[in-house]
């Protein structure tokens, strides 16, 4: 049995830091992060702040910091991951995914 002696909220602070740590990084500022990946700056923002976000808002911020291969593990049975794409063409798919949306 192995103990893990980090809490969820442990857990969390580190994910925003990292988070934010890669953005500036990149040289990506809130604003243009926020722009890239869909997700609001308001979000954006509260992430980087208190780490809390929704998982699909987590997930676009992954894509565009390129670390979203990280979440492959997350729960895995084995260690094979999931084959990769370009950003461009997750991007175009997401876009795409938008124009068909109703309002």
């Amino acid at each position: 049995m192995s103990y893990n002696l980090r809490s969820p909220a442990d857990v969390q602070s580190e994910l925003r830091q990292r988070f934010r740590s890669r953005r500036l990084k990149l040289n990506l500022t809130q604003e243009g992060l926020a722009k890239r990946s869909g997700v609001t700056l308001p979000s954006l923002r509260r992430f980087e702040r208190t780490g809390h976000i929704a998982l699909d808002s987590l997930l676009a911020l992954a894509l565009v910091l390129d670390c979203l291969a990280d979440f492959d593990k997350v729960a895995a049975e084995d260690e094979q991951s999931i084959i990769g794409r370009s950003l461009d063409s997750v991007l175009a798919q997401k876009r795409g995914r938008r124009k068909g949306r109703i309002t």
